[in-house]
C-alpha cells in the first residue's frame, strides 16, 4: 500500500468519532493488563495495507503468537494508515486505544508530540541482543526525535524505483547500466516514444514525491538551514520541475495518469508497461507483488545532471501506545522485535516487496537464494542505503500541501515550473513564517 496524506481532524470530531469508530479492545488507561482466557497478556495491534501486506502480516502475528507462552497479539485491520490514525485518536480519546499500530511517520511523530505514545528507548536498551547498527539510518532515525526519544520502531521501508519494460529498452538498443542521470533517462524515453503516439518512453507515477527525488538529486532542499525559509522554488528546484514540464507538455516523450478512484491512477501506469504501451515508470517498491518481471525489470532511481542519486526513503513505524500498562508494553517491544528479525524481515521483503529495515537480512540464506533468482527485490534495498529522509514539514502539511497544488499545474495544466513553484513558495512561507512566530 503506498502512502496516502494525513486528514487530520479536530478533538471534538474525534470525540465525537470514538462512538463510531469501532475501536478494539485494548487495556486504554484502565491500568489493567488485558490477559487472555488462557492467562497470555493480550496486546492488541491494528494495521492496514494492500491485500499482499495485510496477508504477511497476518500470518506473522500467528507466527509470533506461537512462538512464545507469555503474549497473545490479537490483530485487527483497518482500511489504510489514515483510518488507524483516525480510529487510534478516536480510542484514545475514549480510554479504548489499542496498545500497538503500525502508521507512517507524520502520524506518528503528531502522537509523540502529545505524549500519547511511548518512549521505546528503555526497551532497547534493556536489551542485550537489540543491535542498533544492523538497522538502516534512514528508517531508524525517522523513528527519532530531536531530544532522542524512540517514539517509533521501524517495521519496514519503502522507497520509489525504476521499473523498465526490458524488451522496449532492447527493441530500441538501450543499456539500462548507461542510465546514470535523470538526462540520460530522458534521452532514452525519446529514442523509445513512437511517432503516433501509441507508445510513450517514461511514465512518472502522478504525485510531487517523485519530483522531490529528483530535486534531492539536484541538491536541492525543502528549508533553510536555519529552518525560516522555503526554498522550494530555488533554482534546483525550478530546474527539475521544468525538465519534467517539458517532457510531458512540450516533448511528449513522458506522460502521467491521474484521478480516478483510489488507486486506479497507480495501477493504469503499471498496466501501460506491462501492456508494453510505455517504456518504464516511476513506482514502488511495494509495487513488486504485482508486476511480471518477464516483462519488466527494476534499477535505482538515477543521478540528476553531475549530482548523485538520493532520493527519498519512507518507513511505516510500529507505534507503543501509552495508555498501556507496563507488561503490556514489554509484549509490543516483544513483537515489535520479532518483526524486524532478520528471518521475518526477509519474509516480508520476499513477499511484498517492500524494503527491509536491517542489513543482516542480506544475510539470510532463503533471501540470497530469492534475491539471486530475483534481483530486482535488492534494487530497492540497494537504494535505501543511499538515501534521504523526507523531511518533517514543521507547518503541520501545508509545505507539503502547496507543493501537491504545484504539481497538479505543471503536470496536468502545463503550468511554467517558476510560476507554479514561485506560488507555492509564498504559501509555504506565509505558514511557516505563522508556525516560527514572524
Amino acid at each position: 500500500m503506498k502512502f496516502k496524506r494525513l486528514i487530520s481532524c479536530g478533538l471534538i470530531g474525534i470525540m465525537a468519532a470514538s462512538l463510531l469508530a469501532g475501536c478494539g479492545s485494548g487495556s486504554g488507561d484502565s491500568g489493567e493488563t488485558a490477559t487472555t482466557e488462557d492467562g497470555k497478556i493480550q496486546i492488541e495491534y491494528w494495521y492496514s495495507g494492500g491485500k499482499t501486506a495485510v496477508d504477511v502480516l497476518t500470518n506473522m502475528i500467528e507466527e509470533f503468537n506461537e512462538s512464545q507462552d507469555t503474549y497473545e497479539v490479537v490483530g485487527t485491520t483497518q482500511a489504510d494508515y489514515t483510518e488507524t490514525y483516525e480510529k487510534l485518536q478516536a480510542g484514545i480519546a475514549g480510554d479504548n486505544a489499542p496498545d500497538v499500530a503500525l502508521i507512517d511517520v507524520d502520524k506518528a511523530r503528531n502522537l509523540s508530540d502529545k505524549n500519547l505514545i511511548a518512549d521505546i528507548n528503555p526497551y532497547v536498551e534493556a536489551d542485550s541482543e537489540f543491535d542498533r547498527e544492523d538497522y538502516l539510518d534512514v528508517f531508524y532515525d525517522q523513528g527519532l526525535d530531536e531530544d532522542g526519544k524512540l517514539f517509533a520502531f521501524p517495521a519496514y521501508g519503502t522507497t520509489q524505483v525504476l521499473y523498465y519494460n526490458i524488451a522496449a529498452f532492447e527493441e530500441a538498443g538501450i543499456d539500462p547500466a548507461s542510465i546514470k542521470t535523470w538526462q540520460d533517462l530522458a534521452a532514452a524515453a525519446e529514442k523509445m516514444t513512437s511517432s503516433d503516439g501509441s507508445f510513450v518512453g517514461w511514465e512518472p507515477m502522478w504525485g510531487y514525491k517523485n519530483l522531490v527525488d529528483a530535486v534531492f538529486s539536484n541538491g536541492g532542499s525543502l528549508l533553510s538551514e536555519d529552518g525560516t525559509e522555503v526554498l522550494i522554488n530555488s533554482e534546483e528546484w525550478v530546474e527539475v520541475w521544468e525538465s519534467f514540464r517539458q517532457w510531458i507538455h512540450d516533448d511528449g516523450i513522458m506522460k502521467i495518469h491521474s484521478g480516478g478512484q483510489g488507486w486506479e491512477y497507480w495501477y493504469n501506469t503499471i498496466d501501460d508497461v506491462l501492456q508494453n504501451k510505455a517504456g518504464g515508470y516511476t513506482g514502488s517498491s511495494g509495487d513488486q507483488a504485482d508486476l511480471d518481471f518477464s516483462i519488466v525489470a527494476a534499477m535505482e532511481q538515477p543521478g540528476w545532471g553531475e549530482n548523485p542519486s538520493y532520493p527519498t526513503a519512507e518507513v511505516l513505524q510500529n507505534v507503543m501506545l501509552e495508555g498501556s500498562t507496563d507488561e503490556e508494553k514489554q509484549g509490543v517491544y516483544e513483537f515489535m522485535k520479532f518483526m524486524t528479525s532478520p528471518e521475518k524481515q526477509a519474509e516480508w521483503s520476499m513477499e511484498t516487496g517492500y524494503v527491509a529495515v536491517r542489513q543482516s537480512t542480506q544475510d539470510v540464506e532463503k533471501f540470497k537464494t530469492y534475491t539471486e533468482e530475483n534481483p530486482q527485490a535488492l534494487v530497492p534495498f540497494q537504494q535505501a542505503t543511499h538515501a534521504s529522509i523526507l523531511p518533517e514539514d514543521p507547518t503541520g502539511g501545508k509545505i507539503y500541501d502547496a507543493l501537491e497544488i504545484a504539481c497538479d499545474q505543471v503536470e496536468i495544466e502545463n503550468v511554467p515550473a517558476q510560476e507554479a513553484l514561485d506560488e507555492a513558495q509564498a504559501t509555504a512561507q506565509a505558514a511557516l513564517d505563522e508556525v516560527n512566530g514572524n
